[in-house]
């Protein structure tokens, strides 16, 4: 793989530039997730903050978690596309939303969370790390 990796929001407004190999790539199972993505699960590329950079205007949302964590998102503002979350907490990590990127063969994840809440029908793949909730 090379980077830099070009990545863009649906209708072009937002995009950016990943310019290293992601820290990890996981799967997340829990109900938030689920309704996210509109499927059994959402994909997170875990990413430094100095790695990636972007152009356009994103507008910001946020929740508490289960934890407690604050959990924001940033997304277009026009077609709403959701380009990642984060934590106030953790400044220095992005969790890049990556199907978004140009080249999508990044996208292998090495671990599935919240499988507690998975949906029956999905098989997690041999060979990946599974934990019940966060870990």
């Amino acid at each position: 793989m090379s980077y830099p990796i070009e990545g863009s929001c649906q209708c072009g407004g937002v995009s950016y530039q990943l310019l290293a190999e992601p820290l990890m790539v996981v799967a997340c199972h829990c109900k938030e997730c689920q309704k996210l993505s509109t499927s059994a699960f959402s994909i997170t590329a875990v990413v430094s903050a100095d790695d990636i950079k972007f152009q356009g205007d994103m507008v910001e949302w946020r929740r508490i978690a289960d934890s407690g964590n604050v959990n924001g998102a940033k997304f277009c503002s026009t077609c709403g596309n959701r380009m990642y979350h984060f934590d106030p907490k953790e400044p220095d990590k992005i969790k890049l939303k990556p199907s978004n990127l140009s080249d999508t063969s990044i996208i292998k994840p090495t671990a599935h969370v919240w499988v507690s809440e998975k949906q029956d029908w999905f098989s997690i793949p041999d060979g990946v790390a599974v934990f019940d909730e966060q870990p």
